[in-house]
């Protein structure tokens, strides 16, 4: 009966589907775990029970969640919800706007920023932008403003422009200034075009009424060259009869649009320097540039990133705009791969160490579009290939660079955290799970916000690595303090209660308040979470496959920083000393230990389906597992 000795010494394939059960020769296998729930998984191998949710503040409903930071000092959350954006500054609301967007619309929305300025697209509500001033509370809502040069009789308007009628239509103007009428000679116009702009030859007029579908009045803003009939005129791309734009970003010190409801591949990009001009000019190198995606479908354009250089995300490919730097003559489109995004939501693409990272059209995957050299190419590789039971139509998704993990909100309301660290080629999922259901998240700075609904209360909440409850108040008193107030969000909801550092019995939360006994003079109150930490089943494929039947002689458990460890090693659950020796710790606070735990185990297995062990603990306490070294037993 020879002994084997397996050290698993990290997680850094998170956790793994169970079609990998067998594959054992796979090194996901060695590194991987059957069960990770409720942990954050470092870089380094190792997994801590995840950090606890603070209560921020109750939310109005269904919504998005956005991150504004004006600078490394400046930095605030938006909380977008039906009518209204919340402006969230350390935790405080400290301004709220009026907004146009539905609680239907609010999944569509894309948004870029520079500066002081947030933009904000919906392809069925005219584009906004959201401005922070130096005043206090100083936040407004507008419209996109362009450019506008002064003529004789008006304004004109350097908004992009389009042909969309049949290109044999003509229009033919009563005169070529003031109020005139314009005729069509085929039905073209609709109520929806009134106030907006057209061009006849060149020269911009703007719609006072629509007559007819074949005749409007206008009032001319540049004077026509003539009053003849003719086909060179169109209208503007965007307005109520043509809809919005879909998504913009910033690049090259150029505005770029991407798609619009009835130009849904069209890219649109603003002079160099003047963000808000797109008159395309002569073709100069400073003005703006405009064109279609063409290819064997369309593909609608559901954001533009910029990165290493513009990238396009369609819904059925993703394309590289290259040219340095990009000009009308030298601007090149080119498509990379064929995997699409999805089209009845926004997911925005985020930047993790150089690459993109984007939700494929399927909703099963989180791709990695990452330009290499070798190939000078994009390719798109699926990040949820060994995981894809926990990518569940993912409908946002926020990177945290401090942890290096990437949040994705999963549409069954769990969030996948995934730990990304390619210089290692580390790439493990784990889920995160809540009494609730999470809907959105923005990370701000190195702050994780996230948008949860619990049973119908909707409540914005932070991670906190100092707490271990969701929902979760922290209070102090100078005196030791029997009821604490304030736990109105959890009305009628059962608590579970850290006071001074100790765990306490459940309390019930009435009028706001919880009841503790005996008293005390810090307390945390929360709902309680989870984590889980199961293998994946004993691999021996170095002895020939796996014997019949298998003995646990021990496991030893390598600790950092724990108060608390609840295993099962086939006897069941239970709650295990982790002081050796000596007086334990006073008044019930555990203290924190570091270093190895072996733990002796008993009988034969036959079910080699089945994991040796299992670590499951609901207590919020502190919990971090570096390592894992089993003694086998094979009977052979």
């Amino acid at each position: 009966m020879p002994r084997i000795t397996q050290i698993k010494t990290n997680f850094t394939a998170g956790e793994v589907s169970r079609r990998l059960l067998g594959r054992g020769d796979l090194r996901a296998y060695d590194n991987g775990a059957l069960s990770l729930r409720n942990l954050f998984i470092h870089p380094t191998g190792g997994v801590t029970r995840r950090s606890g949710l603070a209560f921020v503040d109750a939310a109005r409903g269904a919504g998005r969640l956005v991150a504004f930071e004006f600078n490394t000092e400046q930095t605030y959350l938006l909380a977008f919800s039906e009518g209204k954006i919340d402006v969230y500054e350390d935790d405080a609301r400290v301004a709220t706007v009026d907004a146009p967007w539905t609680a239907a619309q609010l999944p569509q929305i894309t948004w870029t920023q520079s500066a002081d300025t947030l933009l904000v697209c919906h392809p069925e509500v005219p584009p906004r932008k959201l401005t922070r001033s130096g005043a206090a509370g100083g936040w407004s809502l507008s419209g996109w403003s362009y450019v506008t040069d002064a003529v004789a009789d008006g304004e004109v308007v350097r908004m992009p422009f389009y042909r969309f009628a049949d290109p044999a239509v003509t229009l033919a103007p009563s005169g070529t200034a003031g109020a005139i009428t314009v005729t069509a000679s085929a039905a073209v116009f609709d109520p929806k075009h009134d106030g907006c702009r057209i061009r006849i030859q060149g020269k911009q007029l703007r719609v006072t009424g629509v007559v007819s579908a074949t005749q409007v009045n206008a009032t001319v803003v540049e004077t026509l060259p003539n009053a003849n009939a003719t086909t060179n005129w169109d209208e503007q791309s965007f307005s109520p009869l043509r809809g919005w734009p879909v998504s913009a970003a910033f690049h090259q010190d150029r505005l770029v649009i991407g798609g619009s409801r009835d130009l849904p591949n069209r890219l649109w990009l603003s002079r160099s320097a003047d963000l808000w001009n797109f008159d395309l000019g002569t073709g100069q190198d400073d003005e703006a540039i405009e064109f279609g995606i063409l290819s064997d479908q369309v593909n609608a354009i559901r954001a533009v990133f910029s990165g290493r250089h513009l990238q396009l995300f369609t819904s059925g490919a993703e394309y590289m705009v290259s040219g340095d730097p990009l000009t009308p003559q030298n601007i090149q489109v080119t498509r990379q791969t064929r995997i699409g995004s999805p089209v009845d939501r926004s997911v925005p693409p985020r930047d993790v160490d150089g690459a993109t990272l984007f939700v494929s059209r399927n909703g099963k995957e989180i791709r990695e579009f990452l330009y290499t050299d070798t190939e000078a190419a994009y390719q798109a590789n699926d990040l949820a290939l060994l995981a894809r039971h926990l990518v569940v139509d993912p409908c946002d998704q926020d990177y945290d660079q401090s942890r290096r993990l990437m949040f994705v909100v999963m549409g069954d309301g769990s969030l996948g955290a995934l730990t990304v660290y390619r210089l290692e080629n580390v790439t493990a999922w784990t889920r995160l799970e809540t009494d609730g259901l999470v809907r959105s998240v923005a990370v701000v700075g190195d702050v994780v916000y996230v948008l949860v609904d619990r049973a119908g209360r909707w409540s914005v909440e932070r991670f906190d690595d100092d707490l271990n409850l969701d929902a979760a108040l922290v209070g102090d008193h100078d005196a030791a303090t029997t009821v604490w107030s304030g736990l109105d969000h959890l009305e009628g909801r059962t608590v579970a209660v850290v006071a001074d550092g100790a765990v306490r019995a459940d309390a019930t939360v009435a009028a706001g308040k919880i009841v503790i006994d005996p008293p005390a003079r810090h307390v945390e109150a929360g709902l309680p979470y989870t984590h889980r930490i199961e293998p994946l089943p004993v691999s021996l494929l170095g002895q020939g496959g796996t014997p019949d039947p298998v003995r646990l002689v021990s496991v030893t458990f390598r600790l950092e920083e724990t108060a608390a460890l609840r295993t099962d090693l086939g006897r069941g659950l239970q709650d295990l000393p982790l002081h050796r020796t000596g007086p334990q710790p006073a008044g019930g606070v555990p203290a924190r230990i570091s270093g190895d735990r072996k733990l002796r185990a008993l009988g034969w297995r036959r079910d080699f389906d089945r994991p040796l062990w299992l670590i499951r603990q609901d207590a919020p306490l502190p919990f971090t597992l570096l390592s894992v070294t089993t003694e086998l037993k094979v009977n052979d």
